[in-house]
């Protein structure tokens, strides 16, 4: 049968070795941009070169932000499709309920932390890194937001069985883990433990 395998879905440059959970699995890179040298060239509304139930699980993290809201459906059912039946979605977003907060106090351009990339202001977070896209990457704009109920839900309504995560508002992400079949609390629980931070 083989190593278990997952989907790297807007990898970059980032490595398996940096994701928790999967350094032992055997990893499909999925990306839009051909610079970063992924496995399978795509985007997350079309996903038509990765067979039908051919994955064991989907790690995305920061990318479902860069697709407009009418197309997040669309890639959650994407997901969905290419999962095996027992298979589950590891998935990170920022989290627009505390980056909103921060904004409310006025704080839209002040650095909230550091990322490899630099200082990051809230501004940032709602429309896509400003030096990226200014350097001409506009895959870096962001065009929806989440809170951990809007993006439970979503996938709730594209078919998954459990949902475990939530906002961790000190780094102004959500993270989430969803499940193609049903399972037990204890065994989502311990899903989680395994692949969220």
């Amino acid at each position: 049968m083989g190593n278990l395998k997952f989907l790297h879905v807007g990898c970059g440059l980032v490595t398996k070795e940096s994701v928790k959970g999967f350094s032992q699995w055997d990893e499909i890179r999925f990306d839009i941009d051909p610079k970063v040298n992924p496995d399978i060239i795509g985007t997350l509304t079309d996903m038509v070169k990765v067979q039908s139930e051919s994955m064991d699980a989907i790690y995305s993290s920061h990318n479902i932000e860069h697709l407009y809201p009418h197309e997040v459906p669309l890639a959650i059912d994407e997901f969905f499709r290419v999962l095996r039946p027992n298979g589950f979605v590891v998935i990170t977003c920022p989290d627009i309920q505390s980056v909103c907060a921060e904004v409310s106090k006025g704080n839209l351009l002040g650095a909230l932390y550091q990322s490899d990339a630099g200082p990051i202001s809230a501004i940032d977070i709602l429309y896509g890194h400003r030096d990226f896209i200014a350097s001409g990457n506009t895959y870096m704009a962001h065009k929806t937001a989440f809170t951990f109920p809007v993006l439970s839900d979503l996938f709730f309504k594209a078919g998954f069985k459990n949902v475990y995560g939530g906002a961790t508002p000190e780094i102004y992400a959500i993270w989430l883990v969803a499940t193609k079949s049903k399972i037990s609390n204890e065994e989502l629980t311990k899903l989680g433990n395994e692949f969220l931070p």
